[in-house]
């Protein structure tokens, strides 16, 4: 029987009276290897932090039977022992005090793994990340011999890693076996479920309705029968006895109706299913670009202090297209982008050229505006549109009165997004948008991107997202930008 390495029993976490998580029980054994997924905020991080001991319950006990080992997302490289060896095959510098993003979730990565722990737990471990850093993780956690509790937005991470996907949801934990993937496909016959069941209930409540409303449409003929003349009730032989016949019979269909009204009470409705409608951003007639290429260079060379990033390189880049850059960290992705924000003289760009950039840092608003004013604000679309986008990325319910000033990192992130969408612009730059969404908003990105009429270049190590999105991929490589499968 596979050892029990964590134990979560009948557990409360209340925040100001708000509930963040209730949990009657849940278990972790010696070799499963769980998901975690749900909406930003939905106490993903809070369960992972209880499981460690950071975060105490309101009520409740978490039991730990194994040793484990913590990945923080946020929080910055400690003091701790790393094996060189690891240190070099992540290529950490040997200097710590001056580390990229992506280098202090490398060194993080490299402590993780210099010591065995018989549990992981890991929250968000490919931010940051390139495509050889994801590998290394992967290489690591595929073969690790104990638990394994993860937390990542990078779809292709948790499908090649977990074997359960724990959803958490309005404070509860559901169970779903398989990867995430698997989850996906579980999801859908959910809703297929759901669909076939709101529709019987809706058959059933027009049913009763209707047999409702006929009964009560025959008391009424009954009771109107009954309003006769007294001429006419006199010459009647057995005037008391029909009254009485009438009077019964009214009072009996009543009650058969009254009988029907309380079955349709007694229905569980079953809610229809929230379809995510296709979302169209439709450019006006003055934004339109005509060149065939917005974007060229010709033996163009990007060099940061003394590193050359791209050396003498020509390229085209086609209006309309959906386009990834792809590359190591530190070869020159980000500068690229850029160098095309601020039309570098080295760049031929359209004059028409109006560029929308999101870059990779915490966005921050100063002004006193609601999250609805903001983009109503910055746009001419109608507040019904500008509504609906910004229920795609969770602004919901009293969301969009929110002051923009009071936003956390995450919700400041997503409306920096919705506003270079709903905008004036007729090209976006997108230095790794996805880095602090979750698996929905990225989701939601990814139905902006399919919806925009623009032209759009962007920088991501999310292989999912750059494959559902990209109409083509370059590379940077030995200072060469290379047109790739």
């Amino acid at each position: 029987m596979e050892q029990l390495c964590f134990e979560l029993e009948n557990i409360e976490i209340t925040y100001l009276d708000k509930e963040i998580l209730n949990i009657e029980r849940l278990a972790v054994h010696q070799f499963d290897r769980i998901g975690i997924v749900g909406k930003n905020g939905a106490g993903k991080s809070t369960l992972l932090k209880l499981m460690a001991g950071i975060v105490k319950p309101t009520n409740g006990k978490v039991n730990r039977h194994v040793e484990y080992g913590y990945f923080e997302q946020l929080e910055a490289p400690r003091d701790y022992e790393a094996d060189p060896a690891l240190l070099g095959k992540l290529g950490v510098p040997m200097d710590s005090n001056q580390l990229s993003g992506g280098e202090q979730t490398r060194m993080k990565l490299a402590q993780l793994f210099t010591h065995y722990n018989e549990a992981l737990l890991i929250d968000e471990p490919t931010t940051h990340l390139d495509q050889d850093g994801i590998s290394f993780l992967l290489d690591e956690l595929k073969y690790y011999y104990g638990a394994l509790i993860l937390i990542s937005h990078d779809r292709a991470v948790l499908d090649e890693l977990v074997t359960t996907i724990w959803e958490v949801h309005d404070g509860k934990v559901r169970v779903y076996s398989g990867n995430y993937s698997n989850y996906l496909v579980q999801k859908k016959l959910e809703r297929e479920q759901q669909s076939q069941a709101h529709e019987q209930f809706m058959k059933e409540k027009g049913r009763l309705e209707k047999a409702a409303q006929e009964k009560m449409k025959k008391a009424e003929k009954v009771a109107q029968a009954g309003k006769m003349s007294k001429r006419e009730a006199n010459a009647k032989p057995n005037k008391s006895f029909m009254t009485k016949s009438k009077g019964t019979s009214q009072k009996a269909i009543q009650r058969a109706a009254k009988a029907i009204e309380q079955r349709m009470e007694k229905l569980q409705e079953v809610e229809a299913v929230k379809e995510e409608r296709p979302i169209i951003f439709h450019q006006s007639k003055r934004l339109e670009l005509h060149n065939k290429f917005p974007i060229m260079a010709d033996r163009f060379t990007l060099q940061v202090e003394n590193k050359v990033l791209l050396d003498e390189v020509s390229f085209q880049l086609p209006l309309g297209e959906k386009i990834a850059i792809m590359g190591r960290n530190g070869s020159g992705k980000s500068t690229l982008l850029c160098q095309i924000a601020n039309k570098s003289s080295g760049l031929t760009i359209s004059p028409k050229a109006k560029i929308g950039y999101f870059r990779q840092m915490s966005y921050q608003f100063t002004s006193n505006e609601t999250v609805l004013q903001f983009v109503k604000n910055r746009s001419d679309y109608d507040e019904g549109f500008l509504r609906s986008v910004l229920h795609s990325m969770q602004f919901v319910g009293t969301d969009i009165q929110k002051s923009v000033k009071s936003l956390s990192g995450g919700e400041a992130i997503r409306l920096q997004l919705c506003q270079l969408f709903l905008g004036e612009y007729n090209i976006l730059l997108l230095d790794e948008p996805t880095n602090f969404l979750d698996i929905h908003a990225i989701e939601a990105l990814q139905r902006f991107i399919k919806g925009y009429e623009g032209t759009i270049i962007f920088v991501s190590h999310d292989r999912r997202f750059t494959w559902d999105v990209a109409d083509r991929k370059y590379i940077i490589d030995e200072q060469q930008l290379k047109l790739t499968d």
